[in-house]
């Protein structure tokens, strides 16, 4: 296979020679890439708070177990599927402004690779295969799971009504941090919330930085977000974004760990110490005009949120 047919249909922003291109069957291509299949950051954001919950779960009650397990299982199935299911309706949502953006015009909907009709019945799909990995879990877990779906359903009209759009989607991007503590500890509880505003702040912070992008384009067609606002002073407002997940993570860690013994505890607040660490080397780098450097360092917010986990799952197994 030429390069020139593995690459036909790609998105403009998708990974060069990633595996949707290259490998998988060419009727399910434009399916995955509605998925963003060939973008696989987006997944990695979404799962990790819900690591974050999770291994934050099992520090506390120190629980380390096949349920575990599960839960950290079921979470990546479901973060690919729900992820790709957020996608699939944003795509949908945004159908008449993506065809109206360079970085975006290449998507399947508008490049006529998949109709509309195609991409609701691609939502459904996703959307129950997810359910069916839902209802392994406890009851608390499934009324949350089910909640969830009022963010990602507002989150792709956000942009048309407020300069903060990056909001509502750690609103929707971080609910896997209440879902995989509630999952394991039977019940919501200060810390996840505690972490979901962590989660939201580093949202805030590493879509701003992707929102740069498009920020002229997004002028063009009138589309708000946190880049346009802040236009070319972002840097005392990323800085906030994060203290602010950073210090909520601390916060997280120590009203879930401050019983558990010195061990634990320090572990675990090694934790937001790593990831503003990561942040803050982004920050030093960060140039919004460098569109090209946006992305890498957006992508780059994967390592943040695994050195979070990294040492949360450490506090679990002291």
């Amino acid at each position: 296979m030429s390069d020139t047919q593995a690459t036909k249909g790609q998105v403009a922003d998708a990974v060069k020679g990633n595996w949707v291109d290259r490998r998988a069957p060419k009727a399910t291509r434009p399916y995955l890439r509605l998925s963003r299949a060939d973008r696989p950051i987006g997944t990695w954001l979404l799962l990790l708070p819900c690591w974050w919950g999770l291994f934050l779960a099992a520090a506390a009650g120190g629980e380390i177990g096949w349920p575990a397990l599960w839960i950290g299982v079921g979470c990546a199935i479901g973060a690919f599927l729900m992820r790709g299911a957020g996608c699939t309706w944003n795509d949908i949502t945004d159908r008449d402004i993506d065809s109206g953006v360079a970085r975006t015009r290449s998507r399947p909907i508008p490049s006529g690779q998949v109709s509309p009709r195609q991409a609701l019945v691609w939502l459904v799909a996703q959307s129950l295969t997810a359910l069916a990995i839902l209802l392994t879990f406890n009851a608390n877990a499934i009324l949350l799971g089910i909640l969830s779906l009022l963010p990602v359903a507002v989150y792709p009209f956000a942009k048309r009504f407020t300069w903060w759009p990056q909001v509502f989607l750690g609103l929707a991007f971080n609910w896997g941090a209440l879902l995989a503590w509630t999952a394991l500890a039977g019940s919501l509880q200060l810390p996840a919330v505690l972490l979901y505003l962590s989660g939201i702040a580093w949202t805030l912070f590493y879509d701003t930085i992707y929102a740069y992008q498009d920020a002229e384009d997004d002028a063009l067609i009138g589309v708000k977000s946190t880049a346009r606002l802040f236009g070319d002073r972002p840097a005392p407002w990323l800085r906030g974004f994060l203290a602010g997940a950073c210090l909520f993570m601390a916060l997280a860690v120590f009203a879930a760990l401050r019983d558990k013994g010195a061990v634990p505890l320090i572990l675990g607040l090694s934790a937001p110490v790593a990831a503003a660490a990561h942040m803050a080397w982004q920050l030093s780098r960060f140039d919004p005009r460098d569109t090209r450097l946006c992305l890498i360092l957006f992508r780059s917010n994967r390592d943040t949120g695994l050195l979070a986990a990294l040492f949360l799952a450490l506090a679990a197994l002291a």
